[in-house]
């Protein structure tokens, strides 16, 4: 059972987050320097520096240190379904954010960058809290003068009585070795409309959440995007260190105890499923947060675990 948890807000509609939740949840590269790594290999890519570099940032947009930790697509794909294990961060600092999302973008590095996002974060900064957020965000430059989080600006369009609103927040979190909390979302183009569609995905039916309209970020359905899933994390003081990323403990802990993206699908143009491959591992500073390999289980599918403590100096 998910309990939800109403927040402040700021001047988003309260009103939309007193909801209640009733969820399934089960009990159960390219390195610092944006190369790509394949079996020790690396291989430049622009795609790499987008998600990179581009693909996050602080609420306020001037945040100094950005990790991430997951894989991406190498060809081009139109979304992802994936369960994404909930985990949260009580220490965690006022300006940090830590999270995991599915994250769609353009492979241009310039002013025509667009991409959108959704997930689930703690961002004390936006919610005067440190609880755990389902959110949505996204961006049409990349100087990120366009879009923001949740329903901050005119952008994404909730749907009515959706079983998770933007700026949500979720409860209880995944506690280690013990209880495995998650959601599973799917975000992918409608092949009709070309708007981008977002999905809950582990209630007794698919509950439609909400749309990004095609013309917020044109550029995505135009020159075929690609996908990450990324665990990440934000700050801005390298001297405290950085928030833990995901439980807070490496990839090798495993079952219960890593954070993890199960059951990997990717969508194509037309809407239909397919299983993830030659994904490209993506993990921008490994000294402090790792992923392991997309390994295959017979109930867990496609899937792998990331993560790391907190502490991370630069």
């Amino acid at each position: 059972m998910w309990i939800v948890r109403t927040s402040a807000m700021g001047y988003m509609v309260v009103a939309m987050l007193i909801c209640f939740l009733c969820a399934s949840g089960g009990l159960t590269s390219v390195d610092a320097y944006g190369r790509l790594q394949n079996n020790g290999t690396f291989l430049t890519s622009p795609r790499s520096t987008s998600f990179v570099l581009a693909g996050r940032n602080k609420y306020k947009g001037n945040n100094d240190y950005n990790h991430v930790a997951g894989w991406i697509t190498r060809a081009s794909s139109y979304g992802a379904r994936v369960k994404i294990g909930i985990w949260g961060s009580q220490v965690q600092h006022h300006s940090q954010e830590s999270g995991a999302a599915i994250s769609i973008s353009t492979d241009d590095q310039d002013k025509t960058f667009n991409m959108i996002e959704a997930g689930f974060h703690v961002l004390p900064e936006l919610y005067n809290n440190n609880d755990v957020h389902f959110f949505i965000r996204w961006t049409k430059d990349d100087n990120k003068s366009t879009g923001c989080y949740n329903l901050e600006c005119h952008g994404f369009v909730p749907a009515s009585g959706a079983a998770l609103v933007p700026g949500q927040a979720v409860a209880p979190p995944s506690t280690y070795g013990r209880d495995d909390r998650y959601i599973t979302i799917s975000l992918h183009t409608d092949p009709k409309t070309r708007d981008w569609v977002l999905y809950r995905d582990d209630l007794h039916k698919p509950a439609f959440l909400g749309h990004f309209p095609k013309e917020l970020c044109p550029r995505l359905y135009g020159i075929a995007p690609g996908v990450a899933l990324l665990g990440f994390v934000n700050y801005q003081d390298k001297d405290k260190g950085g928030p833990a990323m995901g439980s807070g403990h490496f990839p090798e802990e495993g079952q219960r105890k890593a954070a993890y993206f199960k059951n990997i699908k990717l969508f194509d143009s037309k809407a239909n499923v397919y299983d993830p491959s030659g994904l490209v591992r993506l993990v921008t500073r490994p000294a402090c947060y790792k992923v392991s390999d997309v390994l295959h289980a017979k109930k867990d599918g496609h899937m792998f675990y990331y993560g790391g403590p907190a502490g991370c100096m630069g």
